[in-house]
């Protein structure tokens, strides 16, 4: 038999077994005499009843004497009691809380878990955040079952509470997962490539960094395509301008730098206009309808420039509208992951066939930081696939699970620690924070203070510029911005917040998780990056999807992407296939050249686009209506243009047109778009 002894205030609780069966369970006082500690009011009761008889103390000496006895904590008078009648004893680490539900679990290395200044059982742990966890209301089970896996994992409840509704954000317990930098390899110096001196001269690079060696090794400088995939700050924009200054040099042709956005473009177009003075840099990004100061950047139009920086619309809307660019020796297509985009996928897929077929002999490099399956990609796009997948600077992921009310005190918190850190480069730790809105944003940013600032796309020109020089310089701890605008924040930032999961209405994709992410953390900056997802227990952004904010955490930080495999419907492929008629002029075998040379799957528009009259075909030439035409020029598809022409018979005022046409929803094709 075994006796387990649990001292408690004013008694001892005592648990009579059997083998591994509880036999009787007691409880017993102890009282002190001339002889010593004795035990008085000894009650007993065995298992199936619920009333303790009163049972004499020589009982339970008897069985004392003639069992195994533990103790489950110290008591130095029942320990006295045990040694004036000559019974041994031993210690039992056992769980507390087990105990009060009277049973015993024998707590080993394997099941305690800390709490507090005590350890429990894992069970109990598991029950104890439970309840924890349903103060918060209605948290998904995916997030459930990665709180009780941690606990497995730290068994420490307090670590793991932590992470739920923190009083005081503490970065050392929400740690997710580590992302690990490895020793950057020696590399070649770029005074033995053959290159020219100007262009060695002024781009301040001594080495290659490690994925551009691998291009150079994969061809490179040879004029081979390629799809470049390497993290953020690892010098893919570096990779174009060897390649675009090489070719322009040896009379290939110039080279096209195309982004995705304007504000990028403005900062390619400005840092390739201070470093390569000996060549033409010119800019396209279309003409802004507002005519405002701030709006106008002064900089080169022409299309016969050495190098031309241009938004993908920017360059797209030349060749929509039947006219040429000369001379075109490289085409660098940057943050190629935008074929993903459900709104702007079609149109970079198309743009980048219809350069293939106006520069068939210029080189292609395609480059991103984020692509599911890029082998596959790479097969579509003709290209030599090009990875480097190690980090420079590791990458902490924390991730905490906070009320929505609770954030803007937690993003503080981050972004004034973080600016008091100093990395051994001299930099001090500044701070991107990504949120839903541009309100929110303004919200955000005025909390946190004067060294925080809104940044988004409702900003002017000029704003932007503003905060992005204070940044630079180290005159503020955070940009507080979209998720829409994560392609074009190009911030040396160290830390990097999600106040928010959505774009809009809709949860972020692990594309554009990894791509914002990536942002954390720059080799010549910081020694460490740092990437904190606060997470809204329960809440949600769309009614298409079930998952609370918590959950999709948890998938976009195990997430996986998938393969760029886009199928476009009658709006999108139409609106590609007038604009490939446009470019080969009427050509239909050109026609036919570049629909095969995209990256998604067209639906079969040809048919509806000649029955309704935009398009007749005779002889091999396609000729175009005027508003067909119209449709390549401005970026419309056929269901548009329908809603248009049916406006225009009903309403006069092109005012409320343009506000029917934003209220309006455009009928789904039965083909997905993704």
């Amino acid at each position: 038999m075994k006796i387990i002894v649990h001292p408690q205030r004013g008694d001892y609780k005592l648990f009579f077994y059997d083998r591994h069966f509880v036999e009787a369970e007691g409880a017993v006082e102890l009282s002190k005499t001339s002889k010593g500690f004795r035990p008085k009011n000894y009650r007993l009761r065995t298992p199936g009843k619920r009333q303790y008889s009163n049972t004499p103390t020589k009982d339970l000496i008897s069985r004392l004497r003639n069992a195994d006895v533990r103790l489950t904590g110290e008591s130095k008078n029942f320990e006295a009691f045990l040694n004036d009648l000559q019974i041994n004893f031993s210690y039992l680490r056992a769980c507390r809380t087990c105990i009060l539900e009277n049973r015993i679990t024998p707590l080993k290395n394997k099941n305690a878990v800390k709490y507090g200044k005590e350890y429990i059982c894992l069970d109990c742990a598991e029950k104890e955040l439970r309840r924890e966890i349903g103060f918060l209301g209605k948290m998904g089970g995916i997030s459930t079952a990665h709180l009780e896996r941690l606990l497995s994992l730290y068994m420490d409840l307090d670590k793991v509470l932590s992470m739920v509704q923190p009083e005081r954000v503490n970065l050392k317990d929400t740690v997710f997962d580590i992302l690990e930098s490895h020793k950057v390899p020696r590399t070649t110096y770029l005074k033995d490539l053959s290159l020219p001196q100007a262009f060695k001269d002024a781009s301040g690079v001594e080495r290659l960094m490690p994925v551009q060696e691998l291009c150079v090794k994969a061809g490179l400088l040879e004029g081979k395509d390629q799809l470049v995939v390497a993290a953020t700050a690892s010098g893919k924009t570096f990779i174009g301008e060897l390649a675009g200054v090489k070719n322009q040099s040896e009379g290939r042709g110039n080279m096209l730098f195309l982004v995705p956005l304007v504000a990028l473009a403005n900062q390619k177009y400005n840092r390739f206009s201070e470093r390569y003075a000996f060549l033409d840099v010119a800019l396209q990004t279309g003409v802004s309808r507002i005519n405002l100061p701030e709006t106008k950047v002064k900089a080169k139009r022409t299309l016969k420039a050495n190098i031309i920086v241009g938004t993908y619309e920017g360059i797209d809307n030349i060749l929509r509208r039947g006219r040429t660019i000369p001379n075109i020796g490289t085409v660098v297509i940057d943050e190629v992951q935008t074929l993903e985009d459900s709104e702007r996928g079609h149109r970079l897929d198309g743009l980048i066939s219809r350069l293939k077929y106006v520069a068939p002999n210029a080189q292609f490099l395609y480059l991103s930081a984020t692509i599911g399956m890029p082998h596959l990609l790479a097969e579509k796009l003709g290209a030599n696939l090009v990875t480097y997948n190690e980090r420079p600077v590791p990458l902490e992921r924390h991730l905490i699970f906070v009320d929505r009310k609770q954030k803007i005190d937690a993003i503080k918190s981050l972004v004034t620690r973080e600016y008091r850190n100093k990395s051994s480069k001299g930099y001090k730790g500044q701070s991107i924070v990504f949120t839903f809105s541009r309100a929110r944003c303004h919200e955000i940013a005025d909390a946190i203070g004067g060294k925080a600032q809104a940044y988004h796309a409702g900003l002017s020109a000029k704003e932007r510029r503003f905060v992005e020089e204070k940044f630079e310089k180290g005159e503020i701890s955070a940009v507080v911005t979209t998720a829409a605008l994560a392609a074009g924040v190009d911030f040396p930032a160290s830390q990097v917040i999600f106040d928010a999961l959505a774009m809009g209405i809709k949860w972020l994709t692990v594309q554009d998780f990894y791509q914002m992410m990536g942002r954390a953390g720059r080799p010549d900056y910081h020694d460490l990056g740092k990437v904190v997802i606060l997470a809204e227990p329960g809440a949600g952004y769309s009614r298409e999807s079930r998952l609370t904010e918590e959950e999709v955490a948890i998938s976009l930080l195990k997430g996986e992407m998938e393969e760029v495999a886009p199928v476009y419907d009658d709006e999108e492929s139409s609106e590609e296939f007038v604009s490939h008629a446009v470019v080969c002029k009427g050509d239909e075998a050109g026609l036919h050249q570049m629909c095969e040379k995209m990256v998604g799957e067209m639906s079969d528009v040809y048919p509806v686009l000649k029955k309704e009259g935009y398009i007749s075909l005779s002889n091999g030439k396609v000729t175009l209506s005027p508003f067909a035409k119209v449709m390549a020029e401005h970026f419309i598809g056929i269901e548009r243009l329908r809603r248009i022409r049916r406006l225009t018979k009903k309403v006069k005022n092109p005012v409320e047109i343009v506000a029917e046409l934003d209220c309006e929803p455009i009928e789904e094709s039965a083909s997905s778009k993704r």
